[in-house]
């Protein structure tokens, strides 16, 4: 058993113990004086209710028709209240059932209300004098409904914002998905304008310089196939995107793709807002597929970016690693830990994770053991393009 539920029983008990100490230990006292002690003692009853809400609006059902059937009708015969003081205990059970419906499932909810209406009607009309019965249900149903009332709203204001969450997370979702077809738009048209000057040169020396021309010819093919591989592999798990939700372009970007060669003006760049940057690789470094290179260096980038803004230290560590089969990019920092990665308010991990699930990899993110954050994207790599040579 956890401390939390060790605390939560302990409240219980000492709110009955309070409850027996207010009827026992003060009998001659006015019932609004057990009335507002019930109501104070049900504090108490916090822990139970965060862990067994129908647990808690069962005791504070027990201890309230306790102070109302418990004490001396002397200590009340007096009173010229329409709400005779003693029924204020049922205030405890009033906020504990609002709680019930604004966190419990309707059927609890509704089984909690009907419950609670019932016993209330029963106590407070069968302990009720003279023509203040009427009054004093009236008012009873009316704290029952604002109780249920603020419940509901609470309820419906949650379910509104996970509801706003999801659809934040979903255009995110899209809007990451169209950066990458934009980006894979400017990779191809990148390919598609090499192999045009290929072929161009190619159809003019290959009569006098044929051995030149083969050559263009094998360039051609690589980037076709590079490019149709890497087309294929984004194509096959990109799923539609909502056309409503793209936006206008400007006009096209004519620098290249960024890719992990650009990691340490990418890391000068982070040195200049504060945080110094050590970039590390290991493994045989080479050309990779332009999508993997560009989704590695946009991991990168978003990572270093949330080292920025949420992390509070000065200095960070980016791995790269060149595997046979695979790429691993790692930024590790040892700061306080990333506001977006631990409330979930932003969508720097949902684009990282989106542009590693397109590619058929794995992200990891979250707190370190030791202190700070880490993420780590795992790339599988393609085949290498095999270009057959002839025989000259």
């Amino acid at each position: 058993m956890t401390r939390t539920k060790i605390m939560a029983w302990v409240g219980g008990a000492v709110y009955l113990l309070a409850v027996g100490l207010l009827i026992g230990g003060a009998p001659r006292a006015s019932g609004t004086v057990h009335g507002i002690g019930t109501l104070l003692a049900a504090s108490l009853l916090v822990g139970v209710l965060r862990s067994s809400p129908l647990l808690a609006l069962s005791l504070a059902l027990f201890g309230s028709t306790a102070v109302v059937v418990g004490v001396p009708s002397s200590a009340h015969a007096n009173l010229s209240a329409s709400y005779q003081g003693q029924f204020l205990s049922y205030l405890a059970v009033d906020v504990v059932l609002g709680y019930i419906v604004a966190t419990c499932a309707r059927r609890a909810s509704t089984v909690a209300g009907a419950g609670s209406l019932l016993v209330q009607l029963l106590v407070i009309g069968g302990y009720s004098h003279g023509d203040n019965v009427t009054v004093n249900l009236l008012i009873a149903l009316l704290a029952m409904a604002a109780a249920c009332m603020v419940g509901l709203l609470s309820r419906e204001r949650r379910e509104h914002a996970v509801a706003l969450r999801s659809q934040e997370v979903s255009e995110a979702v899209i809007a990451e998905r169209l950066r990458i077809a934009r980006e894979l738009h400017d990779m191809v048209a990148h390919s598609i304008g090499i192999i045009a000057i290929q072929a161009g040169a190619a159809s003019q020396v290959i009569r006098t310089r044929p051995v030149e021309a083969g050559e263009a010819l094998r360039a051609i093919e690589a980037t076709s196939r590079q490019t149709l591989s890497g087309l294929r592999r984004t194509l096959v798990a990109l799923r539609q995107a909502d056309p409503g939700a793209a936006t206008a372009r400007g006009p096209a970007a004519l620098t290249p793709s960024p890719g992990l060669a650009d990691i340490e003006r990418l890391a000068a760049a982070t040195a200049d807002a504060g945080v110094h940057v050590d970039v590390r690789r290991t493994g045989e470094e080479r050309p990779l597929p332009a999508d993997i290179d560009l989704s590695a260096f946009r991991i990168v980038q978003e990572a270093l970016t949330n080292v920025i803004r949420h992390a509070g230290t000065g200095r960070c560590q980016v791995l790269i690693e060149y595997g046979d089969e695979e790429l691993c990019v790692e930024v590790v920092d040892d700061g306080r830990g990333a506001t977006e990665n631990g409330s979930g308010h932003g969508f720097g991990l949902v684009g990282m994770q989106e542009r590693v699930a397109l590619l058929y990899g794995d992200l990891s993110a979250g707190p370190r053991p030791e202190g700070g954050f880490r993420v780590r994207a795992r790339l599988p790599l393609p085949d290498p393009v095999r270009v057959p040579v002839e025989a000259r």
